[in-house]
């Protein structure tokens, strides 16, 4: 639905250049919900604008439902950019007009006829639960219901594509949570391909399909959200992780391991799904001469599937620690050595 072949930006300053993005590749299938994360500067905002050419890529090809928009005439790409609809961070609602008029001004600028107008507004308002806020204006509106104006002007000629531009950052975190909610109905009910840009892990974990970390232009890492918690391959990706698992090992726990021993054998444990239910732990210690000791753990929801994270320490002969490992490795269960030495 929407690929990134070798996709650089660079923007020309008074002192030099700067590359925003850096040679990109991604692909984002039909119907998925695509999340890129990033810090500031990293580059997302430059991408997910090359995406309706709002920016220009500097080289590569940008291919939106097999058409390769740099390549399309200005008539057709006017045709090809309905089918691409936009949510911004700060709304761009136009506060001098009611929130009718603003979620009929791409419908008016398609030339569509009036009581077809009419028809879809108050259908899409309905959507979103803003059907009795028709006659006001943004500024007697909610930053929530600001938002839910911005996403029904999105829909309204039939887009395939949502790009979501930092979409949940004005929000409080109930709004958030309602706003996600609500992008998870548009993609499951629309079949909407739904591509955002965040800075909060927490957006991906509550809906993305996929995610993709972005870090000085480059993408150092993408895959399925579950992957990615489970095995993040990045420092970057791993403190992305870290911000809405919280799964560091409490420095008071470093203090009591240091004065039972200096050396330990320490391993992170990641189950999913009906894993997390298994009473895996209590069977290693029935089955192999291995105590085990459980330092830290949580269990949160990625998209309703369970996901537990635990840190445990394994005291026992080497051998017997070997052969637990490999029990759980048969489980399908992640398990990996986190640090052996807490001196």
């Amino acid at each position: 639905m929407i690929t990134f072949e070798r996709v650089s930006k660079i923007y020309n300053g008074k002192q030099q250049q700067i590359k925003a993005l850096d040679d990109v590749n991604l692909h984002i299938e039909k119907g998925e919900i695509f999340g890129v994360i990033g810090f500031s500067g990293a580059g997302k905002s430059s991408l997910i604008r090359c995406v309706n050419l709002l920016e220009r890529p500097s080289s590569g090809k940008v291919t939106v439902n097999n058409q390769d928009l740099l390549s399309l005439s200005p008539k057709d790409l006017r045709e090809a950019k309905r089918s691409i609809g936009m949510i911004f961070q700060h709304f761009n609602l136009l506060n001098a007009k009611t929130v009718f008029a603003n979620v009929a001004m791409p419908l008016l600028l398609a030339n569509v006829p009036k009581d077809e107008v009419k028809r879809r507004v108050i259908e899409l308002l309905e959507f979103v639960g803003l059907k009795d806020k028709a006659d006001n204006y943004p500024d007697q509106l909610s930053g929530g219901q600001k938002q839910r104006v911005g996403i029904a002007r999105a829909l309204a000629t039939k887009p395939k594509v949502l790009l979501c531009d930092e979409a949940t950052s004005a929000l409080d975190p109930e709004t958030t949570k309602s706003i996600l909610q609500l992008l998870k109905k548009i993609n499951e009910e629309y079949n909407l391909t739904i591509l955002i840009i965040t800075h909060e892990m927490g957006v991906i974990r509550e809906i993305c399909d996929k995610v993709a970390v972005l870090d000085e232009g480059k993408v150092v890492e993408a895959g399925s959200v579950f992957e990615v918690f489970a095995q993040p391959k990045t420092e970057i990706a791993h403190k992305f992780v870290r911000s809405v698992m919280h799964d560091d090992i409490p420095r008071s726990v470093y203090e009591l391991l240091k004065v039972r021993d200096q050396r330990q054998k320490i391993y992170r444990i990641v189950f999913l799904g009906a894993s997390t239910g298994r009473p895996l732990l209590s069977e290693i210690a029935k089955q192999y001469a291995v105590d085990v000791n459980v330092l830290f753990g949580s269990i949160t929801e990625l998209q309703g599937t369970p996901f537990g994270n635990l840190i445990v320490k394994l005291d026992g002969d080497e051998n017997e620690i070997n052969r637990a490992i490999m029990h759980i490795h048969q489980q399908k269960v992640t398990v990996k050595e986190v640090l052996a030495d807490v001196s």
